[in-house]
């Protein structure tokens, strides 16, 4: 009989196929609705009647929606504006949460746990929908891209996890920098971001997301529909059926017809999905040691 504990055992065969199958099928789970999505998005209208509304099998595949969605030209502005919004907002973000994290990781900075204090009571009380309305109103951002960035440019929760990060960095190094002659800003370019690459990394992924996927505050503050993200537009033509093409514009295919709306809702929904699909795995890596020990450290 071992006496090591239990975590500290050699797997069984019977363990591993266990767990081999039990993440097959948690992979299987949370694919398979972007399988269904996508191939209904690429049916053609006999293909979704056949089916009955969302289709399985593949049948008749056809690009009939996409051609629909981006030939009025309002997904496509669209997807530029969510796309400026997301990187620009992004950069804004990570550049605010990295300066006020560096300088609440220093305890020897100035008004540190008053401002420590400020930060972590967002966690308790946030702004309500109508004095937020007010302040952007009165800051002049009615209709601005920046309405869609500013309220929501610096998260807590990511300030406290790279604040973590930034503790734990040894500060033998930031002393022997500072003999050198080196100044705060170029500690931070030099040896802080450096060494917190991974926390970077995830810390942007949470802001990208969250501007990508934001529709809420174009909802307030944003009246102009060219201005729309691509979000919002998913929004109106699901809940509202927004017409996303000229009435005036012909359409010829094989079969005739139009598209059915059922496909070009998924249509949407894969446009939404790709940049998140495409990013999230160039980053996965860095989730363990970027947050976990972000988190837990400190």
């Amino acid at each position: 009989m071992s006496n090591r504990p239990t975590w500290q055992e050699q797997p069984t065969l019977f363990g591993l196929t266990a767990k081999g199958f039990v993440l097959t099928l948690i992979a299987l789970a949370m694919l398979y609705p972007i399988y269904v999505v996508v191939l209904t998005s690429l049916s053609t209208a006999q293909a979704v009647t056949e089916a009955g509304g969302l289709v399985t099998l593949p049948t008749d595949l056809s690009l009939d929606a996409y051609r629909e969605l981006f030939g009025g030209g309002v997904v496509t502005r669209a997807v530029l504006v969510s796309t400026g919004v997301t990187v620009v907002g992004t950069a804004v973000s990570l550049g605010l949460t990295v300066l006020a994290a560096y300088g609440l990781s220093r305890t020897d900075s100035l008004f540190h746990r008053p401002l420590l204090f400020l930060f972590l009571l967002t966690f308790l009380f946030t702004p309500g929908m109508i004095p937020s309305y007010l302040l952007v109103r009165e800051l002049g951002l009615i209709d601005s891209y920046w309405s869609l960035i500013l309220p929501s440019a610096l998260s807590a929760f990511n300030l406290v996890v790279m604040r973590a990060f930034f503790m734990n960095i040894p500060g033998e190094l930031i002393d022997s920098a500072r003999i050198d002659g080196a100044g705060d800003f170029r500690i931070l370019w030099r040896i802080v971001l450096p060494m917190s690459k991974g926390v970077t990394a995830v810390i942007g992924l949470f802001y990208a997301v969250g501007y990508w996927n934001a529709f809420f505050n174009a909802v307030l503050y944003i009246n102009d529909n060219s201005k729309w993200p691509l979000q919002l537009i998913l929004r109106q033509y699901v809940q509202q059926g927004m017409n996303l093409v000229p009435n005036t514009r012909t359409y010829d295919t094989a079969a005739g017809a139009l598209p059915p709306n059922l496909a070009i809702k998924m249509a949407i929904v894969v446009v939404a999905l790709i940049p998140v699909l495409l990013i999230y795995p160039l980053v996965q890596r860095h989730f363990t040691k970027g947050v976990i020990i972000g988190a837990v450290k400190g």
